[in-house]
């Protein structure tokens, strides 16, 4: 009798492949994850071995998560859009005196905020910033306790590694006990953002005011020690190319092994059109496609699916119609409702900043698999 594994393999025509990369996705079906030498294999996949990337992909995906695709009814806060950094890849920050600039973390503002969401039931706020000069670590504490006495049931998905180490730095305090204040005064878990891209040449050149990725590697694995959970993103598609990408994902795998405290990993294709980055760098910048999409989401599952069960695909970047395709070669989450996105919108964004729901379901239907609604640690409400 044939394993599900044979029928599986029979059913993909390999023979598109060259013979190398034929090796490394007849070992993906039998189990043997791929090693961080094989990705510069998969990342050079061209023309029609890359549909079948995302075809072994789907394969894989569907056997750490079945046919269910998830997302989260959530609410985006960005309380202030002055920084500081002045990264070349961020079109919404604006210098501390901008006559453009805001910065309200007011109980009233955050009750209105979370009032606007009640039709909708959201489970999660998502709060993060610009490293405004006036915020403190007070500021953030402030803020945690203002949304949990407006609503004790919300998860609180708060504050990246660059504005926990703003907080201790505002303190000269060590970050650790600023991570352990938080939690007691309601943080449930962080964004991995600020991460771009773990290469040091290429965030000095793109963000050469922020945390090193030594640093954020450290305070999300304390994360993992304190048991706050994190997401793990990478920013790609400007001026890094797949050695970076092999570099970075390989340094998550490692982190996933070593803590099991990444909740999911969300690729977050690079949105140019209004940065810095473009204008100073423009002859350098990717010019991907949607099968450069395709490819990247898929190789994510191939490579991390034993880490990561689950990987989260970006409407507000790539617009429905890709996002689906993606949920077809790898992704198994569709993010989350938002109601405010203002970072890649600055950025020449064009697909929206709020969705419901409804629109989920109806997608997720249409690509005839199961819809359900889940918490931010993957926890199914369905």
């Amino acid at each position: 009798m044939k394993t599900v594994h044979q029928t599986e393999l029979e059913e993909i025509d390999l023979r598109v492949a060259k013979k190398e990369l034929r090796h490394i996705l007849k070992r993906a079906l039998n189990d043997q994850w791929p090693t961080s030498e094989d990705l510069k294999t998969l990342f050079t996949a061209q023309g029609r071995e890359i549909p079948l990337l995302g075809q072994v992909a789907d394969i894989i995906r569907e056997r750490q998560t079945g046919s269910v695709i998830t997302y989260v009814v959530n609410r985006n806060i960005n309380f202030t859009n002055v920084c500081t950094n002045n990264c070349l890849f961020c079109a919404y920050s604006v210098s501390p005196n901008s006559e453009k600039g805001y910065f309200d973390v007011s109980f009233d503002t955050l009750r209105k905020k979370i009032e606007e969401t009640q039709p909708y039931q959201i489970t999660e706020v998502c709060v993060q910033g610009g490293i405004h000069p006036k915020i403190t670590f007070e500021t953030y504490l402030e803020i945690l306790q203002n949304l949990k006495e407006i609503d004790p049931t919300l998860h609180i998905h708060a504050f990246s590694p660059q504005e926990i180490t703003h907080a201790a730095s505002s303190l000269e305090e060590d970050v650790e006990d600023v991570l352990r204040e938080f939690k007691r005064n309601g943080l449930d878990s962080i964004p991995g953002t600020a991460a771009e891209i773990l290469d040091d040449n290429i965030r000095k050149r793109i963000c050469p005011q922020k945390i090193s990725s030594a640093d954020w590697i450290h305070i999300i694995e304390l994360c993992h020690q304190l048991r706050i959970p994190t997401t793990a993103t990478i920013l790609f598609g400007h001026i890094e190319n797949h050695l970076h990408w092999i570099h970075h994902l390989s340094l998550l795998r490692k982190i996933q092994e070593k803590t099991r405290g990444f909740t999911e990993f969300i690729p977050l294709p690079f949105i140019a059109e209004n940065t810095q980055l473009k204008r100073k760098f423009s002859s350098h910048i990717y010019k991907l496609t949607s099968l450069d999409y395709v490819k990247f989401y898929a190789v994510s599952r191939l490579y991390l699916g034993e880490a990561f069960k689950n990987i989260q695909t970006s409407w507000v970047k790539l617009g429905f119609p890709l996002a689906e395709i993606t949920l077809t070669t790898g992704c198994n989450d569709f993010g989350g409702t938002l109601f405010e996105e203002n970072i890649t919108r600055s950025a020449g964004g064009s697909f929206g900043q709020f969705t419901t729901p409804k629109t989920f379901q109806s997608s997720i239907q249409e690509l005839q698999r199961i819809a359900c609604e889940r918490g931010t640690l993957y926890d199914l409400l369905c």
